[in-house]
């Protein structure tokens, strides 16, 4: 499998000097320094170590290191060490050193920041750049150099068990958003985007086949992750599920035609862990590069199909060179000095999680009771109750593959503790009504606890649908199959998380709010989750309720200091929370088969005229900021739009200008997120902001020749604070007219 005898008698004819790589040992560490120094290119690089590679080697670059054997301690393993793909000790290689890290590091004591959803909640891509440098420092500290961080699967529906990984309903959002965490992760190690694509369910995610047509694929569930790739994403990350009836490993359309070819990806694809790969020829031919993270089915079958002439050598070779000039370049350019593991979870990280966490609670209500709104919490309040199941509790959230253990943790309860030490604060857990109601009675204000934990939602971590016969030829049929596929389905029916069953609270969690506020109407409820929750239970009884989220190890403490004061509730909705389930988008978490359209989230409800609880983008500050969009200059490549912002209050505050296009031809205009920017002012400040926009939404794709064009309509922007409900004051959007090609379309391309 060594390079053409042209090839090789080329390479003879080139100076000398720039080839030193005489030492085997060395080898990759002398390609790299070529790179770095601009001796060689990262192409030229791999093929040099290919040259040196036998045939064992290169095959070995497409699976993991891991013998099949260890797959009963992965979940174990994940957190204490990294999963290695394709190291070759003789020539240096140290091949791709696998941790997961969408919420923090996941080997180790790390830091543990919020969820990804309450990241999203931020609005805040400058701030997520910042995590995602904060990941990166602590996984390569840890002894990785691959963090699969870069969860951009858009909600469809919030009951999809993994949504907090994700960044909310938007492709707008989730692309800026995901695109900034990769920048920041890839200064120190390579950067996976996952899981490609329309990955968007979890107890079925092993079967389900998605529909979908042409303008909803491209339009709707991948511009963001077309994003990423282009914010300079390393790997991609290819899903369990099938998309038209192909398993995305094999899904040649996709993983090829769409990411290689029309996108110009040039990193490598590995697959989802274990049950990802189905087929060890096709998926190579496929375009998925490595199987992870054990040597499974590629072990298995590529040597002989390789002899046989079943595989191709050229495909062995291309998928070898796309992960050794991926490793090189990026071990060529990333930040030169190693971090110490004495950085990780230090106080400037934690500080980080707790500015995180502060900035993404969301503020949904704060009625005035007396003579001022509930919150903050008045300075002269000496006695708070504070109840709740989840009150005492460190909920970081789900404890699948994206768990982090951080070396401490704040629950709310400690958190007001530490907050306000002069003030007398009364606890349960709520589980005996009466009891909390009278300790609620007896308080000035009492704070609630509710919500979600890792028995709710989360990874299906166990689920009877894998395909067994990955493990060997033993298990594709016969009886130790049956028993296998037997055992995981009694399994699955105990594990924790998956896709959630209600958008509700649990009852219990319902009566006891009205129990508290019943006995006390100062009653704050703080929800915890990753994703929506319905409220129209109770949401019209209680005046102050906030969503803060999983919010990571400082979680409790950035809590605190939104309830007093200290910190802004900086947090807006990354989905719609609607008042009906029926308004969104049907789930069934048993489907085989599913059909993906255009119309979900805000945007259904938009179409069908319901009036959501709390609108896309919405929330409260404790100030009172006015928008006023200025001006805009736009064309089928983006624009900006320039909005005056004043903030009208008494206090600093935050808020996230939002701007948003819509076709007001139609009877129910459908808002498209189109840009955003988050401003912080003074009491009394005004200032122009400009808001980058992308031309994404406005745009269709015709699938025959792959262009991008205007789409039809009489097209207004906004400039808002949440989703608008109404477009009267909205301008027109002015596009210029540009040039149409020879086949009838615009060149124009989403940004």
């Amino acid at each position: 499998m060594k390079m053409t005898e042209g090839r090789r008698a080329a390479r003879a004819q080139e100076p000398a000097p720039t080839d030193t790589m005489t030492t085997e040992g060395a080898a990759y560490s002398e390609a790299v320094r070529a790179v770095r120094v601009g001796e060689l290119d990262a192409d030229e690089a791999a093929d040099k170590l290919i040259d040196r590679m036998t045939d064992g080697e290169i095959l070995g670059l497409l699976d993991g290191d891991s013998p099949g054997l260890v797959l009963p301690l992965v979940p174990m393993l994940l957190g204490r060490r990294p999963f290695v793909a394709g190291a070759v000790p003789r020539l240096g290689i140290p091949g791709i050193r696998f941790s997961d890290g969408g919420r923090g590091v996941v080997i180790g004591a790390s830091t543990a920041f919020p969820v990804t959803m309450a990241r999203a909640a931020t609005w805040d891509p400058s701030l997520e750049e910042r995590v995602g440098l904060v990941i990166g420092l602590e996984t390569r500290a840890c002894g990785a150099n691959y963090s699969a961080s870069a969860c951009v699967n858009l909600l469809r529906h919030p009951a999809w068990g993994r949504a907090q990984e994700c960044y909310g309903e938007d492709p707008v959002l989730t692309g800026r958003m995901g695109s900034a965490l990769t920048r920041g992760v890839r200064v120190h190690v390579m950067a996976c985007v996952k899981h490609f694509a329309l990955n968007t369910m979890e107890d079925e995610r092993f079967e389900v086949d998605v529909s979908v047509d042409e303008h909803a694929l491209h339009e709707v569930y991948l511009p963001h992750f077309k994003a990423v790739v282009e914010a300079g994403a390393d790997s991609v990350m290819s899903s369990y599920n099938r998309v038209r009836g192909e398993y995305m490993d094999v899904n040649r359309a996709l993983l090829t035609d769409v990411l290689r070819h029309e996108w110009g990806f040039p990193g490598f694809v590995t697959s989802d862990w274990v049950f990802g790969t189905h087929d060890a020829v096709a998926s190579l031919e496929a375009g998925m590069d490595v199987e992870m993270p054990l040597r499974l089915l590629r072990a298995r079958d590529l040597p002989a199909a390789l002899r046989s002439g079943d595989l191709a050598r050229a495909t062995v070779l291309r998928s070898a060179r796309r992960i050794l000039r991926t490793c090189v370049l990026h071990a060529a350019t990333r930040e030169s000095m190693s971090p110490s593991p004495a950085l990780i979870a230090s106080p400037a990280h934690r500080a980080l999680a707790h500015q995180v966490a502060a900035e993404s609670i969301v503020l949904l209500k704060n009625e005035t009771v007396g003579a001022a709104p509930l919150l903050p919490l008045a300075s002269a309040t000496r006695h708070v109750a504070v109840i709740g199941r989840l009150a005492a509790r460190a909920n970081l959230g789900d404890h699948g593959s994206s768990r982090v253990r951080p070396p401490s943790t704040v629950s709310p309860l400690q958190g007001l503790r530490e907050a306000l030490p002069w003030v007398r604060i009364t606890t349960t857990s709520g589980r005996n009504e009466r009891a909390a109601a009278a300790l609620a009675a007896a308080a000035e204000l009492a704070i609630v606890v509710v919500g979600l934990d890792q028995h709710d939602e989360g990874e299906s971590v166990v689920t009877g649908g894998v395909d067994v016969g990955v493990l060997g030829r033993a298990f594709g049929s016969g009886p130790l199959r049956r028993l296998l596929i037997g055992l995981a389905h009694l399994a699955s029916r105990f594990v924790r998380g998956g896709d959630r069953n209600s958008l509700d609270l649990r009852p219990s969690d319902v009566h006891l709010i009205h129990a508290v506020v019943a006995a006390n109407p100062r009653t704050v409820v703080v929800l915890i989750g990753g994703s929506a929750i319905l409220m129209e239970a109770w949401r019209d009884r209680v005046p102050a309720l906030l969503i803060a989220w999983y919010g990571g190890m400082e979680g409790g403490r950035a809590l605190a200091s939104v309830l007093t004061g200290s910190a802004e509730p900086g947090g807006r909705l990354p989905f719609v929370l609607p008042t009906d389930a029926a308004h969104l988008p049907p789930f069934d978490r048993a489907a085989k088969s599913v059909v993906y359209d255009d119309i979900w989230g805000q945007r259904r409800l938009d179409g069908e005229g319901h009036t959501p609880a709390f609108p896309f983008g919405f929330g409260l500050g404790y100030t009172t900021i006015e928008h006023r969009l200025l001006d805009h200059e736009f064309d089928d490549t983006g624009g900006n739009a320039d909005v005056l912002v004043t903030n009208t209050g008494g206090r600093e505050g935050s808020t996230v200008v939002q701007v948003y296009a819509a076709d007001v031809s139609v009877r129910r205009p459908v808002a498209q997120l189109l840009g955003f920017r988050k401003v912080l002012l003074q009491p009394g400040e005004e200032t122009t902001v400009r808001v980058p926009l992308d031309a994404g939404p406005t745009l269709q794709r015709d699938p025959a020749t792959r262009h991008w064009s205007p789409r039809e309509g009489d097209w207004a922007l906004l400039a808002a604070q949440h989703s608008p409900g109404s477009w009267a004051d909205a301008a027109r959007l002015r596009r210029p007219v540009r040039p149409i090609d020879e086949e009838g379309a615009s060149d124009g391309r989403p940004t």
